[in-house]
This record gives structure tokens, sequence and C-alpha cells, in this order.
């Protein structure tokens, strides 16, 4: 995809990579407020959508149909987040694009922080940005803080996998992404199989480390997407290897660099959801729907990422 130029964009690898301490620090003192009990409580919903995963795994029609339009229902997952006052939402700050904070307002932006504001509007029927409490992680963290219900949900670019099935839930697909590499132009480079024995970069907890050493590459974890573009400045890599959607805004702040390969995977992204709340995991997929239908999805990806293509196709299993 061809990503639009912002005229700040060469400032930004530096705020990126710098910022993720500031906001994680601030952001970490966020808490569900839960008490214990309910944190670890295991429903017999979620324990059936688990071994349905199990079963017959297809990570583009793993998740849960809407009951209908979204609704709060009372004693839900979403009325215990309206009473609390905010949503709590674990997201990425480097991931120009997507997710990213801009140096310039301050703000949180992109295609992931548009999916959590639809998400928290439908919960609380106002665009109050207070109603919102973000937490940057990293990759690695994603799950742990789902599992442990440090956040009620993950936006950050996370591919939908049988694995990651086993441990949470998620919403259907919302983006379509394929695997690639990004080297700088100066390489001889025309895909990852060119790149057997040399490092190459990704970020610790991404499913890109398989796929890298599947290759014959020698990966080399870091724990944001912008530390593997430093590294690839650096000549300390060879070559950065994940989701196109994720070197493309990589691309898109050192002109010095290209995409190479045709796509090596099929990367389908969906928001993760604790397995104890089926009625979120609902309530998102209806939101979902809601945002594609009203053709909100088509905005955020034209003012993101380029022209719009059709969305994926909402699948469930069940």
């Amino acid at each position: 995809m061809n990503a639009p130029t912002r005229p700040w964009r060469r400032a930004l690898i530096a705020v990126l990579a710098a910022s993720g301490l500031a906001l994680g620090a601030a952001a970490a003192v966020a808490a569900p407020g839960q008490p214990p009990a309910a944190r670890t409580a295991r429903t017999p919903a979620a324990g059936l959508q688990g071994a349905a995963a199990a079963a017959a795994c297809n990570p583009e029609a793993s998740s849960l149909r809407p009951s209908g339009p979204p609704q709060v229902t009372s004693g839900s997952f979403m009325a215990r987040i309206r009473a609390r006052g905010y949503l709590i939402a674990g997201v990425d700050q480097s991931t120009y694009h997507f997710g990213f904070l801009n140096p310039l307002t301050g703000n949180l932006e992109g295609f992931d922080i548009d999916m959590i504001r639809a998400v928290a509007r439908a919960i609380f029927g106002t665009s109050d940005p207070s109603k919102i409490h973000f937490k940057a992680i990293s990759d690695a963290q994603r799950i742990p803080d789902i599992t442990s219900n440090t956040v009620d949900i993950v936006a950050h670019t996370m591919t939908i996998t049988c694995d990651r099935l086993q441990q949470v839930s998620f919403s259907a697909v919302y983006f379509d992404a394929k695997q690639k590499v990004l080297v700088l132009k100066t390489s001889h480079a025309t895909s990852l199989a060119g790149l057997r024995g040399q490092k190459v970069c990704a970020t610790t907890g991404s499913d890109s480390v398989t796929k890298i050493s599947a290759a014959g590459a020698v990966a080399v974890q870091v724990p944001y997407w912008t530390d593997c573009l430093v590294k690839l400045q650096q000549n300390d890599v060879a070559a950065v290897s994940t989701d196109d959607s994720i070197l493309d805004g990589l691309a898109a702040q050192d002109p010095w660099t290209k995409i190479i390969g045709q796509g090596l995977t099929k990367e389908p992204y969906g928001l993760a959801i604790s397995r104890q709340y089926p009625e979120f995991v609902r309530f998102v997929n209806a939101v979902i729907q809601q945002y594609e239908a009203d053709g909100q999805w088509k905005g955020s990806y034209q003012r993101w990422l380029g022209p719009a293509p059709q969305p994926p196709k909402l699948q469930y299993a069940s």
C-alpha cells in the first residue's frame, strides 16, 4: 500500500522510539479495578470457545457472531467498563499509520487507534477522549496484558493465529496484511530466502520471528519495530521482516529503504480480548460490522493508508 505523505514524518523515528517509555510509564498505572476473583474466573462459554478453536482452527473465521447491534446489557463486561468510566486499551505507539504518538499534537493516532475509539463510542455513547485509557505495550506484552486483565482490549497489528487462540479471544478480522521484507535500497536481496544466514530483525513476541528462522536467516529480536529500523540504518541487520502494513510505516520514515518480495504469509488482524468475556467479543464484532457498513473503516483507511479496498469479509466460527 502507498502511504500518504506527512511533512513531519522524518522527525517521527526518534520521537516514536523515545516516547514509548513516557506513555508506557504513565499508562501503566491504569488497571481495570475489578476484584481478583473476577479477573481470574473462567466462564463456561469461554471454555467452549477455546475448545472449539482447538478442534478446528481457522484464524479468519474464529470469532463469535454478533448478537445484534452493539448494546451494553446489564451485568455484561461492557456494563462494568461503563461503570468504571473508561476503556483500557493496549496499543502500540511506535508503528506509523497504525498506532503512533503524533509529535505535533501529543495524541495517539492511527488505524488501530481509530478502531479503539469506535469501541469506546459504542460503550459510552460519546467521543470524549477521557473515556479511553491507552496503555503503550510491546508485542511481547499483548497476550500477558489481556490474560491478566491489565487491559480490556488490545489493538496492536496483532495477527490471529491458532496458537494465540488458545490464550485469548479475537474479534473478526478487521485488516488483512502479508509478511514481507524491508532492506536498504543498496541491498541486492529480493526475498527473505535470499537472506539465509544473515541477520533479520523482528520484535520479540511477533510471529515474524518463527518465519525468519524457518527461512534460514538469523532472527534478531528487539522490543519495537522502530528499534529494527535503527538497526537496519546502522547496518546491524541486513533486513527487517514483518507485516507489510508495519513495513510501509517504517519505509515512510526512511526514503533509503525499500520493501522486497511477494507476500510470504497471510496475516489477518483481530482485536484481542480475554476469553473470560465472550459477550464483549460479540459486542466488539457488532461494532466492527457497523464500522464497516457506515463507511468509517473506509474513511480511516484512506486517512492513514491510502486508497481503500473493500474491508475484510466478516466471518465467524459461531
